[in-house]
């Protein structure tokens, strides 16, 4: 059974992710590896379908593959949308989950909630997100992110 334990702590991992993407923005070589091994680590591409919808897409709002998501966290001129500014590269100084809830099954976890990303003037941009979660040798991998500003009428 997962526990909330792990997906708490696969929620730490992916914001300290997101955070060092962010700090090696000015070493593109290092920045590109680290990526695609967050990428790797944290998402179940290699497992088959990931359902990725991040938050400032509109003209390719889908992302099933890690070349797509990679375009998203750090764009760059090889960038596979070209939208795409590089959301991890921001940078983030922190990010921090408030799950609404989480539903934990035997091989499976989903949490919905807010996320809160901090800029390095301090401001934070609150994101709507849900993750879901399979259980592979151990280690929650994501293979449904839908994130979103909240709605703004």
């Amino acid at each position: 059974m997962v526990t909330k334990e792990q997906v708490l702590e696969a929620q730490k991992a992916w914001g300290a992710g997101v955070v060092k993407i962010g700090s090696l923005k000015d070493d593109r070589t290092a920045c590109e590896q680290f990526a695609s091994e967050f990428l790797d680590q944290r998402y179940a591409f290699e497992a088959g379908t990931v359902l990725f919808k991040p938050t400032k897409c509109a003209v390719q709002q889908f992302r099933p593959t890690k070349t797509e998501a990679l375009s998203y966290f750090i764009a760059g001129e090889d960038r596979a949308c070209e939208e795409d500014k590089g959301f991890a590269i921001q940078p983030w100084t922190k990010v921090r989950f408030e799950n609404a809830g989480v539903v934990l099954e035997e091989n499976r976890a989903i949490a919905m909630g807010n996320y809160f990303f901090t800029d390095l003037d301090g401001n934070e941009a609150k994101v709507e997100y849900t993750f879901g979660y399979q259980l592979k040798n151990d280690v929650l991998k994501i293979d449904i992110h839908h994130s979103s500003f909240p709605y703004n009428g």
